[in-house]
């Protein structure tokens, strides 16, 4: 048995990763949301084996140092972008009075779920853009 690949930054096009995918409007919309809010903080594409064990691609934007509850902390993204088979995730590994961002915004952020740190949406209508700019430019803030 391999090991599972860990997960890297790369060095890959992250507009060409965007635009390649079946929700690439979808993406590159959340993308320049992102990056609106998040002015000069730089942005790669992550791959490897993520939690629950599934290989993906993650657009991280912004570099942290994650504190980890078993282990050694490991360099992550404050926040990260993905595609997934039945819609999009939006990781936002911020706190703010003892919550995660993404629990802060939830009521504004439109048609989505949220979970711990993740909001997940299918479709361009079901998401405000404004607000996802907010809340970027809110956990550069707190970084």
């Amino acid at each position: 048995m391999t090991n599972p690949t860990p997960v890297r930054r790369t060095d890959e096009d992250v507009d060409a990763f965007l635009a390649a995918g079946p929700r690439a409007e979808l993406l590159t919309a959340v993308d320049a949301a992102l990056r609106a809010g998040m002015p000069g903080i730089p942005r790669a594409l992550w791959r490897g084996v993520f939690w629950g064990g599934t290989e993906q691609a993650i657009v991280g934007y912004g570099d942290i140092v994650q504190p980890r509850p078993r282990g050694e902390a490991v360099e992550w993204f404050l926040i990260g972008l993905a595609e997934q088979k039945n819609h999009v995730s939006l990781y936002v590994n911020a706190v703010a009075e003892g919550a995660y961002l993404a629990h802060r915004y939830a009521d504004r952020l439109g048609r989505v779920k949220v979970g711990a740190a993740a909001v997940t949406f299918r479709s361009l209508e079901g998401v405000d853009l404004g607000v996802i700019t907010e809340m970027a430019a809110e956990a550069v803030r707190l970084s």
